[in-house]
């Protein structure tokens, strides 16, 4: 497999980023919801123009990662808006962050994640929260791992399917420690 490069995506990236973006959460929660759910799901969340205002929005950062001229992953990272009571207009989110399935489990999840981290960082220590799909056991230990707990959980709507969402937080002070 080609070397991936991770990148910073650009308004240019616009209809990559929207297709890797339906791509990846069809390949990876697909087969959870009845196919009318998960395309209106999928057009809503991963519509162009909402890709493209996403990244013309200074308050938010978009990766692509790209292997052999082909995307294969993304993350997108802002203002936190999970509905949990601590959350504060300084509180940054890692929103999304998916890569292909032939593409995990070889330290590029890491590498992606550390850039959001550090971008989310960049103007001084701030809580960072993360809503994960209850049932992603993989990925909560990942950011256990990575000194996140949990803080809650909300109901995740994907059509007609109400999803339990678990909503992780890492505060800025574990940040400032290092």
């Amino acid at each position: 497999m080609p070397q991936p490069l991770i990148r910073r995506a650009g308004s240019d990236d616009a209809a990559a980023l929207a297709a890797i973006g339906a791509r990846t959460f069809g390949e990876t929660f697909g087969h959870l919801y009845p196919p009318a759910d998960l395309q209106r799901f999928l057009a809503e969340s991963y519509d162009l123009e909402r890709t493209r205002a996403d990244l013309a929005d200074p308050a938010k950062a978009a990766w692509l990662v790209e292997a052999g001229g082909e995307a294969v992953g993304y993350a997108l990272a802002g203002p936190c808006a999970l509905p949990h009571p601590e959350v504060t207009p300084a509180c940054g989110e890692l929103k999304r962050i998916y890569l292909l399935e032939a593409w995990q489990g070889g330290g590029l999840g890491a590498r992606l994640f550390a850039e959001t981290v550090t971008w989310l960082q960049s103007q001084g220590p701030r809580s960072i929260w993360i809503g994960v799909w209850s049932e992603n056991h993989g990925a909560q230990r990942f950011y256990a791992r990575h000194g996140f707990e949990k803080a809650g959980e909300y109901g995740f709507r994907v059509g007609e399917t109400v999803d339990r969402e678990y909503i992780l937080r890492r505060s800025a002070r574990d940040f400032a420690e290092g």
